[in-house]
């Protein structure tokens, strides 16, 4: 991959993790897409404000996550 290649990718997934860090799924991708480009999931990561302004960007370690989704319809046996 040419350097120009290389830093267009670099700038699109930080835009990626710019949006996944808000709770949101990025338009057009999916769970599956996200996790075959390495990139976390929407809540797993989390914008911390600091007081100088700067945001930072931390991955949430998994036993900190809320819990997963669990369907809780009756199972038909």
């Amino acid at each position: 991959m040419c350097m120009a290649c290389e830093q267009d990718d670099l700038e699109r997934r930080f835009e990626l993790v710019e949006i996944i860090s808000t709770g949101k799924m990025p338009d057009g991708h999916t769970a599956d897409d996200l996790r075959a480009m390495g990139l976390p999931l929407p809540g797993e990561l989390i914008r911390e404000r600091q007081p100088d302004g700067t945001i930072l960007i931390r991955q949430v370690a998994p036993s900190q996550r809320a819990a997963a989704f669990s369907c809780d319809a009756p199972k038909n046996v």
